[in-house]
């Protein structure tokens, strides 16, 4: 597992990002505000919003709204989360759908939330709340203020702090939770590699991004825009309205739904407020977000965009494009050219960080001849928490193997190859010449502060608790293995992303879920 890549977390929507970036502020700031605010943030007080009418019956008003496996979805927590959301749409300038449809977009998240929350208890991935308060720091330093103005700011704009924190901590979970179910199975092959650096030398422009692995210094100032040479990848902002075909439809549905998606798409290119279309229509993840999904480099999209969106210029609007999901229709929202925050990739993928902030352009010269960089070798102990095993135990387990190790009565390729639940066990727990910044944050924080030939105490990262032996390290040419680490990250990106929300509906199609509001509304349709 920890020789898988792990790509730049989407830009678009982590409750985690505050600050943006700066080459397309408007759009990536719409989208985060959404973001931050749609996974609990509270809003205006409700008697200043129009609730959802309640179906008649008091039996009903106070029941439930869903069933998802074992837990329930109450018809209050379903108003309380469509007023909010209300709010937060009004807020935005969308227009908020009607009553019905508004309590249907909206049950449908709380339904997924439920179903990603289910699984991620079965695979044992907590948040607790020290890596909240850490995420927290994170985006309050990256955005250069305390955590004191970070909460003014956040409580300004209409979000209650604990709501912001639960926001943050339903984003980690989510992120982890494709790391361990999605991200370790996606290889990319070092053919697939070859045949992106061929086209990128044959297209210049998606080879635009600055150097992988160099580290810009943050730009103390803002420079002046005529002073700004384009410095990285255009960037895309993208919205989209997804119409769903589910699996197994007959040509009748399928004939049926493309109707409708294509009546949605004559309103969108007629001028009609995209953001309202998405909330009131799309079956995507990100409708009552208006359905932002990001800000990325052309390459970073998956290839059934790019084909799309490569000739489009900003506000303009794709035809139908079909895959396995359904027809999507794409949006640009904005679209320019800014120097990307620093890249990480990862043999084992951690949740994204914040991106930092802008960065002063290099000169041209930088960026020609070698990149030298000290490389370390090693290898490592991983075990993996579940409801079975405990953080607590996990970390026990590496001591007492740590014990063993340190006095001589072990060695560490044997105890890995008994212990470890990674892939490179049987190699002996050994990673190889690993470049910085391509391990997760804690391992390489870990790892960096060891000299050779010593043992870590266990190390708690994403994907379980580690121990980490530094066998040499080295001084090293890596251009070529940071060019090859950078096409690795852009192929991993537009694989992950699509390849987890495939798994999120197998996941959702999997579980038990009984729909009582829309019985309710069909039996008051069936009674009209």
């Amino acid at each position: 597992m920890m020789r898988r890549l792990h790509s730049l977390r989407r830009l678009s929507g982590s409750a985690l990002l505050l600050a943006l970036c700066a080459a397309l502020p408007a759009a990536h700031a719409a989208e985060q505000s959404t973001r931050g605010a749609n996974n609990g943030a509270k809003a205006a007080p409700a008697a200043q919003q129009k609730a959802p009418p309640a179906a008649k019956g008091e039996q009903f008003v106070d029941g439930i709204a869903a069933v998802v496996d074992k837990d329930v979805i109450t018809l209050r927590e379903l108003r309380d989360a469509s007023n909010r959301i209300a709010a937060e749409l009004k807020s935005r300038g969308i227009q908020v759908p009607d009553d019905q449809t508004l309590q249907h977009q909206v049950l449908q998240r709380l339904i997924m939330e439920r179903v990603q929350r289910h699984e991620a208890d079965r695979l044992g991935i907590r948040v607790d709340d020290a890596q909240v308060d850490q995420a927290i720091q994170t985006i309050a330093g990256r955005n250069k203020i305390s955590v004191a103005q970070l909460r003014q700011e956040i409580e300004k704009s209409g979000t209650q702090w604990d709501a912001y924190r639960k926001s943050l901590r339903d984003e980690i979970r989510s992120d982890r939770l494709r790391q361990r179910a999605v991200d370790s199975t996606i290889v990319i092959s070092d053919a697939e590699v070859d045949a992106f650096l061929k086209d990128q030398r044959r297209n210049p422009a998606f080879a635009a991004s600055p150097q992988a692995g160099q580290q810009p210094q943050a730009q103390p100032e803002p420079v002046p825009e005529q002073a700004q040479a384009p410095s990285g990848p255009t960037l895309y902002a993208l919205a989209q309205i997804l119409v769903r075909v589910p699996e197994g439809s007959s040509p009748e549905q399928l004939a049926a739904l493309r109707k409708k998606a294509e009546g949605i798409l004559a309103r969108a290119k007629s001028g009609a407020d995209f953001a309202s279309l998405a909330a009131a229509s799309s079956d995507g993840p990100e409708a009552l977000q208006g359905g932002m999904m990001g800000v990325r480099p052309l390459e970073g999209w998956p290839d059934l965009f790019v084909k799309s969106i490569s000739n489009l210029e900003k506000g303009q609007v794709t035809n139908l494009i079909q895959s396995g999901n359904g027809f999507h229709i794409i949006k640009v929202m904005d679209k320019g050219t800014a120097q990307p925050a620093p890249n990480r990739t990862a043999r084992a993928p951690a949740p994204a960080p914040a991106p930092q902030p802008a960065a002063r352009p290099q000169p041209a010269q930088a960026q020609q001849g070698p990149v030298e960089v000290m490389q370390t070798r090693a290898r490592h102990i991983l075990i993996k928490t579940s409801t079975v095993m405990s953080d607590e135990t996990a970390r026990q387990r590496l001591e007492q193997v740590r014990q063993r190790l340190v006095s001589g009565g072990a060695k560490f390729e044997d105890m890995a190859r008994q212990y470890s639940q990674d892939s490179t066990a049987p190699q002996g727990g050994e990673l190889g010449w690993l470049n910085p910044g391509e391990t997760v944050p804690p391992f390489e924080a870990a790892m960096n502060a060891l000299k050779p030939g010593e043992i870590s105490q266990p190390v708690q990262s994403p994907f379980g608790w580690h121990l980490i032996e530094v066998e040499e390290r080295r001084q090293h040419d890596a251009t070529d293995d940071l060019a090859r680490m950078k096409a690795r990250q852009i192929l991993f990106e537009r694989r992950a992303q699509p390849a987890f929300e495939d798994w999120l509906d197998q996941l959702r199609a999997q579980a038990y879920v009984d729909n009582r509001l829309e019985k309710q509304q069909k039996i008051q349709q069936n009674n009209r």
